[in-house]
């Protein structure tokens, strides 16, 4: 095999460039000699090209090489090749061939490709057995398609009530806000089983469908639905039944024809279009419906309980997050109120004391309400050096006070009362006094106690810094 056209090929298919795949894969091959992946990807590039007949033929030289395998899906594409080429009888074969592969992931697919070509024939006891079949088919990932057309063929041959079980069937399969099709064709098989009450029920829901719209035929259908619903609850034939009288298909004209009066004519099951002599087969002579809905809902079971589980336990979880989210909140409040924030009284004022003690800016730390030549103030009250240690916080919503003690470096200790105001969620610094001994206070605290007791009072004020000194004078800096 040519490795290089081969590559060439492949890389022309996977960029969408069909003629030149098809090109590159001619020329892949020696003469006589088989690659099965070639002859598929060629098969596939000739059928977007629209060139059906050559495409058939590449498929079937695909099938020639036994070890390529893949022998479902090439009778599957082959069999559509020659229905595209209007070769139907060739491409029954083709498909029955596909479904009989038992390595077929996919033969729901070749189903389908059957019901269709029995449809296009005309034959609706075999499109039926094969959209059944494409039903209950475990890798049919939309079965509700396949159930609607089961239940025109059971409309076909005159079975409106197995058709009602396909289309609810479908109903459940199928995905909300696009049923309006199924509503539709569910309306008319109850019309058709003269069950007036549920086909308008229907007819309403697929009118109600903004995505559909009902055919001339299901239009009537359910204009006369509606008219005989209301003829029904008014204690008087309907207009389908007069309309099935007057044809001769009514009770009396019935009962006329074969002799055993009004009270014993009926509704023939078998021969639904009236004296015709041809009898439809019964579903165990043809197997045609031998499947329950029960059967054909069983392969979506474990999906659909799987579905509602995750719905319930999306619930659950929105609720435990709201509920979390309510608590968090409620707790956030009550500590603003409390006085707390982020960042802490206590946060706030080490961080400025130890900017202090390195000889940075403080400004940061300080609310916006304290002018330029307050900040000064402060700056000379706080200590240069000095360790500082937050000794208690009084906390109120919108203002708080702390105490600070500093250890200074020749010795001995200084007191600080620190007044802060909100900023945000966090504190600001608004004033700065020093306290000794002398003054006296007392106050609840949250943290530590807020006291002016403290060690080697006389000692701090005979060490405290020249700046410190001078700054006594200004004993409250706190801003307006």
């Amino acid at each position: 095999m040519n490795t290089q056209a081969f590559d060439m090929g492949k890389a022309a298919y996977q960029r969408g460039d069909w003629a030149g795949a098809v090109s590159a894969l001619n020329g892949a091959k020696a003469a006589g000699e088989s690659c099965g992946e070639a002859d598929h990807l060629r098969g596939n590039a000739l059928m977007k090209l629209g060139m059906f007949a050559e495409a058939a033929a590449a498929y079937g030289e695909a099938l020639s090489d036994a070890s390529y395998g893949h022998v479902g899906a090439l009778n599957c594409n082959r069999g559509r090749a020659l229905v595209a080429a209007g070769q139907a009888d060739a491409a029954e074969a083709c498909f029955q061939a596909a479904v009989a592969d038992p390595t077929y992931p996919t033969p729901y697919k070749a189903h389908v490709a059957l019901g269709k070509l029995y449809e296009s024939r005309g034959q609706a006891l075999e499109a039926g057995t094969a959209w059944r079949n494409a039903a209950i088919d475990e890798s049919n990932p939309d079965p509700s398609g396949a159930l609607l057309n089961l239940g025109g063929c059971f409309m076909t041959l005159g079975r409106p009530d197995d058709a009602v079980e396909a289309y609810r069937t479908a109903l459940d399969f199928s995905v909300e806000g696009g049923q309006g099709a199924i509503y539709a064709e569910l309306g008319r098989a109850y019309m058709a089983s003269n069950r007036l009450t549920e086909a308008v029920d229907s007819f309403n829901k697929a009118a109600a469908d903004p995505s559909y719209q009902l055919t001339a035929d299901q239009q009537v259908a359910y204009t006369a639905a509606q008219r005989g619903l209301a003829a029904r609850q008014g204690n008087g034939p309907s207009e389908t039944d007069q309309l099935l009288d007057a044809a001769g298909y009514g009770a009396n004209s019935l009962a006329a024809n074969d002799g055993f009066g009004p009270t014993t004519a009926s509704y023939d099951p078998l021969d639904p279009m009236g004296r015709s002599g041809e009898f439809i087969p019964s579903p165990e002579d043809t197997g045609f419906f031998s499947v329950t809905e029960e059967d054909l809902m069983a392969a979506d079971k474990d999906k659909r309980q799987a579905r509602r589980k995750h719905s319930h336990r999306g619930l659950k979880v929105f609720l435990t997050i709201l509920i979390i989210l309510i608590v968090l909140a409620g707790a956030g409040g009550f500590a603003f109120w409390r006085g707390y924030g982020w960042p802490t009284q206590e946060a706030v004022v080490s961080d400025m004391f130890s900017a202090a003690s390195q000889g940075n800016d403080i400004a940061p730390y300080l609310a916006d309400s304290v002018s330029s030549e307050q900040s000064s103030e402060i700056s000379a009250l706080l200590p240069a050096g000095a360790t500082s240690t937050v000794s208690g916080v009084d906390r109120s919503t919108g203002s708080s006070t702390a105490l600070v003690t500093a250890s200074l470096p020749s010795g001995g200790s200084q007191s600080y009362q620190v007044s802060l105001v909100r900023s945000g969620l966090g504190w600001k610094v608004s004033g700065v006094e020093l306290s000794f001994a002398s003054q006296g206070a007392s106050s609840s605290t949250t943290t530590g106690t807020l006291s002016n007791s403290t060690t080697d009072q006389t000692d701090a004020a005979a060490t405290a810094s020249p700046d410190t000194e001078a700054a006594t004078a200004n004993a409250s800096t706190e801003a307006n």
